[in-house]
Parts: C-alpha cells; structure tokens; sequence
C-alpha cells in the first residue's frame, strides 16, 4: 500500500494524493515540489514502481530494501547509512508495533522489524513490511503541521527517527523493572527457573544493545555533517536525536551489566545455599558418628567383653551416645559454628 503526501508550494499546503497522480519519474516534480512516499506492505509491483522506475536506486540498494520479502528467515537488515550519487539509504531497526503495550515479547534478529529510507532533495521514501508507530507518528506530525513538510525530506526523516527513539524509553524502563523483581527473588529463593528466566533477558538486552549501537553510529554520521542532503540547519535537529538515543544505550548497557551481575548473584545464593545444606549435614554426621562408633564396639561378639553381661550395659551404652552427642553440640556452640 502506497501512501502518498505532496507539499505544495504553490498553494502553501500538504495534500495527500492516490498513487495514480504519482509521476511516472522523479524527473517530472516541479522544483520546488516535497514528496513523501510511504510503502507500508507493499507488493513487488508497487516496488518496481518506486524504486526501479519513478527513483531508480541501485541494485544493492534495492536488495537491502526487500531483504526481508526475498530472505525472511534472515531476519532485518543491520541499521546503516549510505550516501549514493543521487539520493541518501538508510536503514533503522524499530521496536516492534508489539512493545508499545505493556507485554513484553522476545527480542531477537525475527521479531524486529526493518524500515529502509531514501531520500534526496525533494523525495523521501520510506518502505517498511510491519505497521511502523513511527512512521504513523511522523504522518500524524505533517497532518497536523503541514508547512513543516515543505523544510524538506532531511526533517521529515528526523521526525521518524525522533519517534525511533522514544520508542526505547519504556522498553529499557521495562527491562530494569524486570530486573528489579529478579533481584528480589534471587536473594529469596534462587531457582533453576530464576536463572533461565535471567538467560532470556540477557539475549534480548545484548539484541536490543547491539541495534541501539548500530542507530548510534548512523545518527553520528548524520549529525557529523558528512552528507550533503541532510541540511546543516537539520543537524540540530539529529543532534538531539543523538543525545536521546545516547541516553538509552547507556541505559541499556547498565542493564546488561546488571544482568552479568544477577547472574553472579544467583550463582553464589546457590552456592551458599549449598553451604549451608553441607554444613547441616557435616555436623549431622559429626554427632552421629561417635554414637555409630560406641555401637560398633558394643556389637561386637567377642565372649570378653566388658560390660556384655552388666546389668546397666545397654543403659550405660546409651547414655554414653548421648553424652557425645551433647559434647559435639555445645562445641558447636561454643565455636559459633551454629
């Protein structure tokens, strides 16, 4: 499905347009005409159309675009950027439509989703397989200020990245509340279940960490200034951009060494719980062995031996178990050893 957004300069408006009125190439836009194309789902023909005929991109360009239709057990495309002769690709890795409720699901290479961009001075292409609250966020930002589609594809493209971003901000808070039940439990009662629930959220926090490394590094080439389609009174704009998505990487990388953290904790909560079943079980068997040793000498069968045919043996024999016994306690005590 294409969706479809002119600014008119002309008429000092932003008009949304049906597929037909889009022109067979790029070349026919009036100069000072803004165009943003979005693909939502889009079908092989509608991408032909885009891409191979009205913006003609290169092939291995249009292969990273339609990774995920030719390879979808692959998973995305890694976040980057590329500047080509005559437009700018970017690729970003957003949080799934999923994760904006309060479920969390599991992160891995399948479940996100990929938004490829290109753009140039006029046009701005957003391609996308999944419903994308980003891209939703940015058209109902236009809606709402249709004059800012008229300052060019270089800002609207900020406006998508912008809620990229903020997307993060309640799954990261998520994360750490998560790891705050597990600190509880692990101190309580740490279970095999506790551990394996602990490995889960390690491979989603280092997923989620790695692609907020990679949206990192593309957002510092853009606000570099290293790319002439992306304005120089833009780059303030994608410098706050930046300084949000640093916030949140250095927020998730705490949450990684958190993790690292808990999972030590849970070994040595079971390791002294360990301990302490052993050294119950040590001085069991310290009080126990001296009566076993009385009892073994007295059941021998030897024809002289004292006390067989005493008339208190059996009661002496007992009390002598339990003044060992009584002895071994109150050394125990006395070494505070219990």
């Amino acid at each position: 499905m294409m969706h479809i957004v002119r600014w008119d300069p002309a008429a000092g408006r932003a008009e949304h347009i049906s597929p037909d009125a889009l022109p067979a190439v790029r070349a026919d836009l009036r100069p000072d005409e803004i165009i943003w194309i979005d693909l939502d789902n889009p079908t092989p023909e509608e991408e032909e159309r885009v891409f191979q005929r009205f913006l003609p991109v290169h092939p291995l360009t249009l292969g990273d675009v339609i990774k995920l239709r030719r390879e979808p057990d692959q998973g995305p495309h890694l976040p980057k950027v590329e500047e080509f002769p005559d437009y700018l690709f970017v690729i970003v890795n957003p949080l799934p439509e999923e994760l904006a409720g309060a479920k969390m699901v599991r992160l891995n290479k399948k479940t996100l989703p990929q938004l490829s961009a290109v753009l140039d001075h006029q046009v701005l292409l957003t391609h996308h397989y999944a419903a994308m609250p980003c891209v939703i966020g940015g058209q109902g930002f236009v809606a709402r200020h249709p004059d800012h589609l008229g300052r060019g594809p270089d800002f609207v493209f900020h406006l998508i990245l912008d809620e990229i971003v903020d997307e993060y901000a309640p799954v990261v808070e998520r994360f750490g509340e998560r790891l705050d039940r597990l600190e509880r439990d692990i101190f309580q009662k740490p279970t095999q279940q506790l551990l394996a629930r602990l490995l889960r959220i390690k491979r989603q926090v280092s997923y989620l960490r790695k692609t907020l490394i990679l949206e990192r590094e593309v957002l510092a080439r853009l606000v570099r200034g290293e790319f002439r389609l992306v304005d120089v009174r833009e780059v303030a704009y994608y410098r706050n951009v930046y300084d949000h998505l640093v916030r949140y990487t250095e927020l998730i990388e705490s949450a990684r060494e958190m993790v690292s953290d808990l999972m030590q904790t849970h070994m040595a909560a079971v390791s002294n719980k360990l301990n302490e079943v052993m050294k119950v079980l040590t001085m069991i068997s310290t009080v126990v062995l001296p009566m076993t040793l009385i009892a073994g000498v007295y059941g021998m069968n030897f024809e002289n031996l004292p006390e067989v045919k005493w008339e208190y043996g059996y009661w002496f024999a007992l009390g002598l178990m339990a003044l060992t016994g009584v002895v071994a306690f109150v050394v125990f005590r006395w070494k505070k050893w219990i």
